[in-house]
């Protein structure tokens, strides 16, 4: 088995099917060989049976880190600080960090000094994204929403100020919140945003 026969995976992240299939050995033994490749720094370990080339980490981009946040815990989508940066409604860049909202459970996973977060919301609250590319992402009053919606529990921390309320469709906000609490539509007014 050759190192070089890894490149000819063309996903950017891939299971033991696809090593099985490139390295011409059985699923066992490919599960065998993901393990000795992400301890000698080849690939790297995102979770069970889920892989990345080292190679194609490091020339990766945020797009590329997007998407695997959504296949890291499914289903999930980009959203909150992390979806408001990307669309430039926010003056806070988050480096090597990522947030999505998901309906599983609130988690953590560290990845070759990255940290991809999921918040845990209300599954009657998963909507308001699109596919953009290759990754799902909220909108961008989604994503405030989100934000706010977390924070009327006291479970995140959004740095309000550094909001471009104007880079945001007011009318948008308005038509989406009918269906957020009533404590999130009183913290949205509060900020001014309602």
């Amino acid at each position: 088995m050759k190192v070089l026969d890894l490149t000819r995976i063309r996903k950017p992240y891939f299971g033991y099917e696809d090593l099985a299939r490139v390295l011409g050995i059985t699923p066992a033994s490919a599960r065998v060989a993901a393990s000795r490749y992400a301890r000698q720094g080849v690939l790297i370990r995102v979770r069970r049976n889920l892989y990345v080339l080292r190679e194609a980490w490091n020339a990766g981009g945020m797009e590329q880190r997007f998407q695997l946040a959504n296949i890291a815990q499914a289903p999930s989508y980009i959203s909150l600080s992390t979806a408001l940066a990307y669309y430039e409604v926010t003056t806070q860049i988050q480096r090597d960090f990522f947030e999505s909202v998901a309906i599983k459970r609130t988690r953590e996973i560290h990845i070759n000094g990255t940290i991809f977060r999921y918040a845990k919301i209300n599954p009657a609250l998963y909507w308001g994204f699109r596919k953009e590319r290759q990754f799902f992402i909220a909108t961008p009053e989604k994503a405030l929403l989100d934000a706010f919606y977390l924070m009327s529990y006291g479970r995140y921390g959004l740095d309000v100020p550094a909001l471009d309320a104007d880079k945001l469709d007011r009318a948008e906000i308005k038509r989406l919140i009918s269906r957020f609490p009533l404590k999130t539509r009183s913290l949205l007014e509060r900020y001014g945003y309602l």
